[in-house]
């Protein structure tokens, strides 16, 4: 059946990834990110490809932008069937090197952005009895390595949140949360630190391609509806 799903940080990555695979598999996606020319582009192609697709500029650190993000599409289609709040950055660094600004963009859009997918969504998906929350968290949600401590912990942070809208919901709203290992992504352009960009350079030397994880969403919220993927961890064979 096809459903309207609602995407995050969809102009890169693992968002432009799913959003490529879930129109071909015949959902209606509807794309939010801050680059609406990336965006109009992506969706030019999902088109030609014979898929729909709707964008508009969103910043997910904008509490009431993503509120109306979710309620323009409900006054458009009437309902939205999945949210997957995958917009995140990634700007790695030790503490000591006191990248405080930086701590706090990762923050903002990775916790504060989550939180504000799930505020826009809930509701709709509460009136209508049926949704599926889908969050993109990290394998650094399980484990902390060096310079990572700040991302970690807003994977961390970003699992629990997920973990506690599972267990508050009625069952017939859908939540699961994914964990991707080194994806290629444009995630590690964004390290400003010359060590933590020299450590992150050898540690993506085996990456997996963003069309596996869109594989592993598909797949979450392809199942029939008594059937809830909770959690799914996917990272490159040589990742340990």
């Amino acid at each position: 059946m096809s459903k309207i799903v609602l995407i995050t940080g969809a102009s890169s990555g693992i968002g432009e990834a799913t959003a490529r695979r879930l129109a071909a598999d015949g959902h209606i996606v509807v794309l939010g990110a801050r680059r609406e020319d990336r965006l109009a582009e992506l969706a030019k192609a999902i088109e030609a490809d014979g898929g729909t697709a709707d964008v508009r500029r969103l910043d997910v650190t904008d509490r009431q932008d993503v509120a109306a993000f979710a309620d323009e599409v409900v006054q458009r289609y009437g309902r939205f069937d999945v949210i997957v709040n995958n917009a995140g950055v990634m700007p790695l660094s030790r503490l000591d090197a006191l990248l405080v600004d930086e701590w706090d963009r990762m923050i903002d859009v990775n916790v504060r952005g989550l939180l504000h997918g799930i505020a826009a969504a809930l509701p709709h998906f509460q009136q209508q009895g049926t949704g599926h929350f889908v969050t993109i968290a990290s394998t650094g949600a399980y484990e902390v390595v060096p310079t990572g401590a700040v991302y970690c912990a807003t994977k961390y942070a970003a699992r629990a949140i997920t973990e506690g809208l599972r267990l508050e919901l009625d069952p017939a709203i859908r939540v699961t949360t994914i964990s991707p290992g080194v994806v290629e992504s444009e995630l590690a352009d964004s390290i400003t630190d010359p060590g933590a960009r020299e450590k992150m350079r050898a540690y993506r030397a085996h990456t997996i391609s963003p069309d596996s994880v869109a594989g592993a969403i598909a797949y979450a919220i392809g199942q029939p509806p008594g059937v809830d993927v909770n959690e799914l961890i996917i990272r490159p064979t040589h990742q340990r």
